[in-house]
C-alpha cells in the first residue's frame, strides 16, 4: 500500500487529536466506572472499525484484512499486558482515582516508543529479507515460553522493577507519597520524582518489553509500516478503558496464555514460510483471510474455555467452603 507523506501526517495529527480529546475528557482524577469504561471501549473499537473501512474504500481488501488481523492480534496481546499493569498498580499502591492518568500517560509513552521499534523494523526488513527467519524463530520460542510460564502458574504475583527504573529512582530520588497528579516536587531543597512519575515510567518501559514480541508478530501479518503503526495505535489507545472494563475478569482468562502462544507460534511459522518463499523455495504461504479467521477462532475458543474453567473452579471452591 503506497501511503504518501501527507496521509502519514494527517493520520498522526488525527491520532494526536483523539489522544488530546481523551486526555481532556478524563483530565479530572476520578474513579472510572464500568459503564464509563465500557462506553469508551466501544468508542475506540468503533473508531478502529471505521478506519478499517476507510482502508477498504481507498486501499482495497488486502490492506483492510492485514489491518484487522494486526489489530486483533495486538489487542489480544495487549490484554496480556494488563496482567502486569495490575501488578504495577498494586506494587506502587496507586490510588484508584489516579490510575486512569497513569495509564493514559504510560500508553502514550508506549506508543511513541513503539513507533521507534516499527520504524527500525521496517528499515531492517527492507535491507535484510532473511530477518524473517529470526522473527519467526523468536515468535516460536516466545510461544513455547508462554506455554511453560502458563504451566508454572501463569503470571508472577509480584512486579519487579527493571534495572533502568531503579537507576532513575536512585539518580533523582522518590518522594514518600503521592502529591495529587504532580510528577516532581521540592523536598528538603531537592527536586525529586513523585511515585506518580515512577509508576508512569514503569508502565511505559514495561510495554516496550512487550513490544519485543508484538512488533515481530504484526510484521508477520503485514510488512506495511503504515498498517503496523495504525494497528498498534488503535490497539494501545483503547487499552486504558479496557483495563477498567475487564480488570476484574483478568483472573478468569486462565487459558489466555495458551491462546496467545498458539497465535504467536502460528505467526512464527507463517514468517518462516514467507522467508523460505522469498529465498526461492516453493512452499505454501498462509493467506491473510486464513490468518484472520484462525486468530479470531483461537481467541474465541480460548475465552470460552477460560470462562468455563473459571466457573468450575469457583463452584469447586464454593463446595469446599460449604
Amino acid at each position: 500500500m503506497n501511503v504518501s507523506l501527507t496521509v502519514w501526517l494527517l493520520t498522526i495529527v488525527a491520532l494526536c487529536v483523539l489522544v488530546g480529546a481523551d486526555f481532556f475528557i478524563g483530565r479530572k482524577p476520578h474513579d472510572v466506572s464500568v459503564k464509563e469504561a465500557g462506553i469508551w471501549t466501544v468508542v475506540w473499537v468503533v473508531l478502529a472499525c471505521l478506519f478499517g473501512l476507510g482502508l477498504l474504500l481507498f486501499g482495497g481488501g488486502k490492506p483492510t484484512g492485514e489491518f484487522f488481523a494486526g489489530y486483533i492480534t495486538e489487542k489480544s496481546l495487549s490484554v496480556d499486558n494488563l496482567f502486569v499493569f495490575v501488578l504495577i498498580m498494586g506494587k506502587f499502591a496507586v490510588p484508584s482515582q489516579y490510575q486512569q492518568r497513569v495509564l493514559m500517560v504510560g500508553v502514550v509513552m508506549a506508543l511513541v516508543l513503539r513507533a521507534g521499534f516499527i520504524a527500525a523494523g521496517a528499515a531492517i526488513i527492507s535491507a535484510f529479507s532473511w530477518v524473517f527467519y529470526i522473527f519467526g524463530a523468536f515468535l516460536i520460542w516466545t510461544a513455547w515460553k508462554l506455554v511453560q510460564d502458563a504451566r508454572k502458574d501463569g503470571h508472577d504475583e509480584e512486579y519487579e522493577e527493571n534495572k533502568l527504573l531503579k537507576i532513575v529512582e536512585k539518580r533523582f530520588g522518590v518522594a514518600d507519597r503521592y502529591h495529587d497528579t504532580k510528577l516532581w516536587i521540592e523536598e528538603n531543597g531537592k527536586r525529586v520524582m513523585t511515585p506518580m512519575l515512577v509508576v508512569m515510567l514503569a508502565i511505559g518501559s514495561t510495554d516496550v518489553l512487550f513490544a519485543l514480541d508484538s512488533i515481530p508478530a504484526i510484521y508477520g501479518l503485514t510488512q506495511d509500516p503504515y498498517i503496523v503503526f495504525t494497528a498498534n495505535a488503535f490497539a494501545l489507545m483503547g487499552l486504558r478503558q479496557l483495563y477498567f472494563l475487564i480488570g476484574g475478569l483478568l483472573k478468569k482468562l486462565v487459558h489466555l496464555s495458551y491462546g496467545l502462544s498458539i497465535i504467536l507460534g502460528f505467526i512464527g511459522v507463517k514468517l518462516v514460510l514467507h522467508a523460505l518463499h522469498e529465498s526461492g523455495v516453493h512452499v505454501p504461504e498462509i493467506s491473510i483471510p486464513f490468518s484472520l479467521g484462525f486468530i479470531v477462532l483461537v481467541l474465541t475458543v480460548t475465552t470460552l474455555t477460560s470462562l468455563r474453567a473459571a466457573k468450575k473452579q469457583g463452584e469447586a471452591e464454593a463446595e469446599r467452603v460449604a
